[in-house]
C-alpha cells in the first residue's frame, strides 16, 4: 500500500481548518497512525487535540509528505516554516488555488517533488473530487502517493497538467458553492409560489441532495436523467426552455460564472 511510506517515514500537515480537518480525517480512517502525523495549526479544534497527532511539534527529518493546507493568502507566511524540507526527498502536496508549482519552487527549490492538487468540501463527507498534476521531479512515484492520499476523501482525476487546474477549480474547486446557491434559488423560488419558507428550503435540498446521488449511482448520462424526469408538454419542459434558453438560460451563466473563478485563480497565480 502506497500509505505505507506515511506511515513509516511520517507525514506533515501545514494548516487543519475544515478541508485539513477533512484530509486527516480520511487518512486516519484509511489507516495511517495518528503517530505518524505532525500537524502545525495555530488555532486547533478541541477534535485536534484529541486526535493522537504530533500537534505543533516541529517536524520530523525527512517526512514522506508535506501536505500544505493553508488559505492561499496565507502561503506566503506560512511555507517558510518548511523550507529546510526542500530540494529533498519529501513530497510537497498543495491544495491552495492560484499557488503555482514554479512559486513552491521559487520558496523551496527547484528540485522538490511537488504536486498540486485541488479537492473540493464535499471530501468533509469522504465525497469529493480532486484534480492533480505534478512537477518532473515528483514523477509517478509522488502523483501515485498524492493520488492515495487524496482517494481517502473521494475520487481523483489526474491532469494533462497544470494549465487544466484552474479549469478543475472553476467546475469542482468551487461548483459545491454553485449547487449550494442553486439550492437557496430553488426555495425561494417556492416560497414565490406559496410555499413557506421552511417547506420550500426542505424541498429544495432534499431534491438537490436525492438527484445528485441518483446521478451519482446512474450509469446513464446526465442527459438521459433529465430526459427521464421530462414529459413533452408538461411541467418539467416548461421549465427547462426557461433554464435552458441558449441567450439567457442557465449554460451560458454558469460559463460565465466558471470563467470568472477561473479567471481569478489565474489571477492568484501570477
Amino acid at each position: 500500500m502506497t500509505l505505507d511510506v506515511v506511515a513509516r517515514d511520517g507525514l506533515v500537515l501545514l494548516g487543519c481548518g475544515k478541508m485539513g480537518t477533512a484530509l486527516l480525517t480520511g487518512w486516519l480512517a484509511a489507516g495511517v497512525p495518528a503517530g505518524s502525523v505532525w500537524v502545525i495549526e495555530p488555532n486547533p479544534t478541541e477534535w485536534l487535540k484529541a486526535s493522537g497527532v504530533h500537534l505543533n511539534e516541529g517536524v520530523p527529518p525527512a517526512p514522506a509528505v508535506a501536505l500544505l493546507a493553508v488559505k492561499p493568502q496565507m502561503m506566503g507566511a506560512a511555507l517558510p516554516a518548511l523550507q529546510a524540507l526542500g530540494n529533498g526527498q519529501t513530497l510537497f502536496v498543495s491544495i491552495a488555488a492560484g499557488t503555482s508549482i514554479a512559486a513552491f519552487e521559487a520558496v523551496l527549490g527547484e528540485r522538490t517533488p511537488i504536486v498540486r492538487t485541488m479537492p473540493n468540501t464535499p471530501a468533509m463527507v469522504g465525497r469529493g473530487i480532486t484534480g492533480i498534476c505534478a512537477n518532473t521531479h515528483a514523477g509517478a512515484a509522488g502523483l501515485a502517493l498524492a493520488r492515495e492520499l487524496m482517494l481517502a476523501v473521494g475520487q481523483v482525476v489526474e491532469l494533462e497538467g497544470e494549465h487544466q487546474i484552474d479549469a478543475v477549480t472553476a467546475v469542482s474547486g468551487s461548483g459545491p458553492a454553485y449547487v449550494f446557491h442553486l439550492i437557496e434559488a430553488m426555495a425561494a423560488a417556492g416560497v414565490a409560489e406559496g410555499l413557506s419558507a421552511d417547506v420550500a428550503m426542505q424541498l429544495a435540498r432534499a431534491t438537490v441532495c436525492g438527484a445528485g446521488e441518483l446521478a451519482y449511482q446512474s450509469s446513464e448520462p446526465a442527459s438521459q436523467l433529465r430526459i427521464n424526469v421530462t414529459s413533452p408538454g408538461g411541467t418539467t419542459a416548461a421549465a427547462l426552455a426557461v433554464l435552458m434558453d441558449e441567450a439567457n438560460g442557465f449554460p451560458p451563466l454558469l460559463r460565465r460564472a466558471a470563467k470568472a473563478a477561473a479567471d481569478r485563480g489565474r489571477e492568484l497565480g501570477k
